[in-house]
């Protein structure tokens, strides 16, 4: 999936939270969004996922097998069927448990058990689906508890194994690795690379952890104010450096 984002604007009162004149994502990145508080990248991507208006332009999506045909997520509901996203708990269906939600979105997108990447029985270690059992460490899968009931980082476990559920073109994930102890955080940089090598979809990740993002992103935009004030190619982490000399100011 190729994004396009053409003269965006979005304010809140006084405070104009998203002024992007031109950006692209090309389609298979995984790119970096990093800033700091109130730089504007939730907003960002509630704008591109449809959940905010915008003022002024527009996102226009393309799918990587059909250039011809572009998406507007203001416009048209079809983005839907090739997109993946994880914003916060509020995404969650919290009165079902882990097994029933995944059930009821694997009905909703039509996702067969073969398409699934939810585990149906014990699946090689380096596997994608491995890696989300070892992952969801006994306490997603099969557990009886509500989503409410869960802990802070297992809810975060079920939210991001929710977006990649119908393997999607575009996934999209914000601050992935809040909540996380650090063996799960560690987990989740090394199965988005995997979920990348086998889907080669498009991927967004917005972190304040540096290091994770440099790790697993092979693109940097920095945001700040609501604008991208810098793109970056980090082939071989080459971008870290420069972010932390930013961020050192």
């Amino acid at each position: 999936m190729e994004i396009n984002i053409n003269n965006l604007q979005k304010s809140f009162g006084e405070k104009l939270a998203v002024d992007i004149a031109s950006f692209t994502i090309h389609h298979g990145d995984i790119l970096g969004l990093v800033g700091n508080n109130g730089a504007g990248k939730t907003t960002l991507f509630r704008l591109m996922l449809d959940l905010l208006k915008a003022d002024n332009g527009n996102v226009d999506m393309t799918e990587a097998e059909n250039a011809i045909m572009h998406l507007d997520p203001s416009q048209s509901e079809d983005w839907k069927k090739f997109t993946g996203a994880y914003i916060d708990d509020g995404f969650l269906i919290d009165f079902l448990t882990p097994d029933e939600y995944f059930d009821f979105l694997a009905k909703v997108n039509e996702v067969s058990p073969e398409q699934s990447i939810i585990p149906q029985g014990e699946a090689e270690a380096d596997s994608l689906i491995g890696m989300l059992q070892h992952f969801a460490a006994g306490e997603v899968f099969g557990v009886k508890k509500l989503i409410r009931d869960l802990s802070a980082g297992n809810k975060q476990k079920v939210g991001v194994i929710e977006a990649m559920l119908a393997k999607p073109q575009l996934l999209i994930l914000d601050e992935p690795f809040n909540f996380l102890d650090p063996s799960s955080q560690n987990f989740l940089k090394r199965i988005i690379t995997r979920y990348h090598e086998e889907t080669g979809a498009t991927i967004i990740i917005s972190s304040h952890n540096l290091q994770h993002t440099v790790e697993v992103s092979t693109r940097i935009a920095l945001m700040e104010h609501g604008q991208i004030i810098k793109d970056l190619s980090n082939e071989n982490g080459r971008a870290e450096q420069e972010l932390e000399d930013y961020f050192r100011i």
